[in-house]
C-alpha cells in the first residue's frame, strides 16, 4: 500500500459515498451528510472560526482514509477546555490560535475521528494521516493539534503515539441491560431513585403535558420552526450563540431522516418545548433542548425520560445524553471515560501540559470512582 495524503477545504470535493464507505452509518456525526450539511448553512468558516481542512488518504486512487479536521481560531464549541493553555501561552508573549482540531462542531460525542473502511490497514494509514497533520502543524507554525472525543480504536492508538499526549474526561451515558419495558428499567433501581423517577412522570403528567416523537420523514416545516426557537432560546437564556441554523436542521431532516429523533411537548394544543437527538446504529445522542415556558420537571422528562423509553422500544444500546450534568445519575447515567489526544508543538509548553495532564487524570479517575459510588442501581 503506497498511501498520497492530501488536503481539502470542502467535503464538496468528495462524493457522500466515499466518505460514508469509510465513516459507516454508526454515528451520524461523522456520516457525510451532517458535516456537509455544517458547511451548507455557515455553521463551519469564518464566522465561527472553524475552518475546514480535512486529510485524505488514497492508494491507488482509492480514498482510504480521513481525518475530519478544522483549523480552529477560538476554543468554542469543542467541549475539551484549553482556555487555561490559551491563557498561558497569551502570558507568555505566545500565539496559542490557529490550532487544528479534529472534532465534530458543537457536537460533545465520542465517535471514530480516524476514518478507515479496511481495519486491517488501520495503522498504517492512521500512522500516515497523523504525520502528515504534525508535519503541517509545524510547517504552518500552528500551536497544537487536538483529537477530541476518540472512540475505543482511536484512543488506543493515540496512547501509543510518541508524540501525543492524552487527556481524561467524565460523562454520563446509559446502557441499556436488554431492558423490555421502562417499568422493567424501574425495577433495577433503589427503592428511592425508582420513587423520586416515577414521581417526576407523573408530575409531569399532571401538567397534561402530551408528547410527540417524529423523525425526519414526519416533522413538519412548522414543527422545526417551532424547535428552532425554542433552541434558540436556550442560548439566549445562557449567553451564548446558536450556531446551527433553521436551514440546517431542515437539511439534515431531508438528508438523513432516520437519524432524527426529535421530542416535542405540547400544553393546552401548544408545543412549549423539544428536545433534538440523533440516533446511531446503536446509540441515541441528546443534543439540544430549549422551551418557552417553565414546568416542573419538563426538562428531565423530554431530555432523559422519553430518550430513555425510546431507547427501549427500538432496541438502542446507549444513551450519550451530552457534556456534564452530575444529576443524571440518579436517573441512571453512570460516568464514563471519554478521551481526547493532544500534540503541542512548543516543548516548553509541551512538558508543562503533560505534567498537568498527568495531575488532572489522577484527579479524574478519583472523581469518576466517587461518583460511580453513588449508582442509583440495586447493588
Amino acid at each position: 500500500m503506497k498511501l498520497k495524503i492530501i488536503t481539502i477545504d470542502s467535503l464538496h470535493a468528495i462524493s457522500a459515498d466515499e466518505w460514508n464507505a469509510l465513516a459507516g452509518f454508526e454515528n451520524p456525526f461523522t456520516q457525510y451528510e451532517f458535516l456537509v450539511a455544517l458547511e451548507n448553512n455557515g455553521a463551519v468558516g469564518k464566522e465561527f472560526g472553524w475552518l475546514t481542512h480535512f486529510f485524505l488518504a488514497y492508494n491507488d486512487n482509492k480514498l482510504v482514509g480521513a481525518l475530519p479536521l478544522y483549523i480552529k481560531f477560538n476554543s468554542y464549541g469543542e467541549f475539551v477546555f484549553d482556555w487555561a493553555w490559551a491563557d498561558a501561552y497569551q502570558q507568555h508573549g505566545l500565539r496559542y490560535y490557529p490550532k487544528l482540531v479534529s472534532s465534530i462542531p458543537y457536537t460533545p460525542a465520542t465517535g471514530g475521528r480516524i476514518l478507515v473502511a479496511d481495519k486491517s490497514h488501520y495503522k498504517k494509514i492512521a500512522d500516515a494521516l497523523i504525520d502528515a497533520v504534525i508535519s503541517f502543524a509545524e510547517k504552518s507554525q500552528l500551536s497544537s493539534f487536538h483529537c477530541l472525543f476518540t472512540n475505543k480504536q482511536d484512543t488506543e492508538y493515540f496512547k501509543n503515539h510518541p508524540q501525543l499526549m492524552m487527556r481524561l474526561g467524565c460523562q454520563f451515558h446509559w446502557r441499556n441491560n436488554n431492558y423490555n419495558s421502562f417499568e422493567h428499567y424501574l425495577e433495577q433501581l433503589t427503592s428511592k431513585k425508582r420513587k423520586q423517577i416515577k414521581r417526576e412522570r407523573r408530575i409531569v403528567k399532571e401538567q397534561t403535558i402530551e408528547f410527540e416523537i417524529v423523525n425526519g420523514h414526519e416533522a413538519t416545516e412548522q414543527q422545526w420552526d417551532i424547535y428552532h426557537r425554542f433552541y434558540e432560546s436556550t442560548f439566549e437564556r445562557k449567553s451564548g450563540m446558536p450556531t446551527l441554523s433553521n436551514n440546517f436542521f431542515k437539511e439534515i431532516a431531508r438528508t438523513m431522516p432516520d437519524n432524527i429523533v426529535l421530542v416535542l411537548a405540547k400544553y393546552q394544543d401548544e408545543y412549549v418545548a423539544s428536545a433534538f437527538n440523533l440516533k446511531g446504529t446503536e446509540t441515541l445522542y441528546g443534543r439540544h433542548w430549549g422551551c418557552s415556558d417553565e414546568f416542573d420537571n419538563l426538562h428531565f422528562e423530554a431530555c432523559y425520560y422519553q430518550g430513555l423509553e425510546y431507547c427501549i422500544d427500538n432496541g438502542l444500546k446507549y444513551f450519550e445524553p451530552g457534556a456534564q450534568g452530575e444529576h443524571k445519575i440518579a436517573r441512571g447515567f453512570m460516568p464514563t471515560k471519554t478521551w481526547s489526544a493532544h500534540w503541542i508543538a512548543h516543548p516548553q509548553f509541551s512538558e508543562s501540559i503533560k505534567n498537568f495532564l498527568q495531575h488532572e487524570t489522577d484527579g479524574m479517575l478519583d472523581y469518576i470512582q466517587e461518583l460511580s459510588g453513588h449508582s442509583p442501581f440495586k447493588e
